[in-house]
């Protein structure tokens, strides 16, 4: 994909979604890293079924940790990977209490040393909660990445690196919601939606079907 079909396919989505929002339920920047950690390998539809109980009772790190493993297991039991998902919750619950006096850290090396924690959802938290402009390559940033030959990469990392570089500076900070909400919804895995995707002139795609 050339420059200036990069700048016309970001202009296109921003001018359907102006001011994108992730799908997930918060209220604080606690509940964003909390509902991002709870969210690997399930869907936001899930996640927000668990979280709206669970917030609704423990809703800070400190609130957490008071609840205990069995009552945070319960909660957030219909979401996959529920029990590991718990531990690491708790153990990063911890952490903020004891290293940040319970406030979510704003810089990278800080959110990825708590547990459960890596690279995409440290990414989410400092785009969404924070304005930073980084890109979370998930499933779904993989995949438009690679199909629609924006940022061709045979690792997420190298997706995101080459996302960073590609996209213009004035599009990069909603670019991480326009993107997944692409893909979700019309680029999406099994078969895309081409007749009914508004950039599918600027997506080398087409030219392989």
């Amino acid at each position: 994909m050339k420059s200036s079909q990069i700048e016309q396919f970001f202009a296109t989505l921003q001018a359907a979604n102006p001011h994108p929002q992730t799908e997930l339920e918060f209220s604080s920047v606690f509940e964003l890293l909390a509902a991002v950690l709870l969210s690997a390998q399930a869907t936001d539809v899930g996640v927000n079924k668990a979280t709206r109980k669970l917030f609704a009772v423990a809703n800070t790190p400190q609130k957490i940790l008071d609840l205990g493993l069995p009552a945070l297991e319960d909660h957030i039991k219909n979401i996959g990977l529920f029990r590991s998902k718990a531990k690491h919750l708790m153990e990063a619950c911890r952490m903020l209490v004891d290293l940040h006096g319970g406030q979510i850290p704003a810089d990278r090396q800080s959110l990825e040393a708590l547990p459960g924690v890596g690279r995409k959802t440290a990414n989410v938290v400092l785009n969404v909660a924070f304005g930073q402009p980084t890109m979370a390559v998930d499933t779904h940033l993989f995949r438009l990445g690679n199909r629609t030959g924006l940022a061709p990469g045979k690792t997420p990392l190298e997706v995101e690196m080459k996302l960073l570089k590609r996209i213009p500076a004035r599009f990069m900070v909603d670019a991480h919601h326009w993107l997944i909400l692409h893909g979700r919804y019309v680029c999406q895995a099994r078969q895309p939606l081409c007749k009914a995707c508004a950039v599918q002139q600027f997506c080398g795609y087409k030219l392989k079907v």
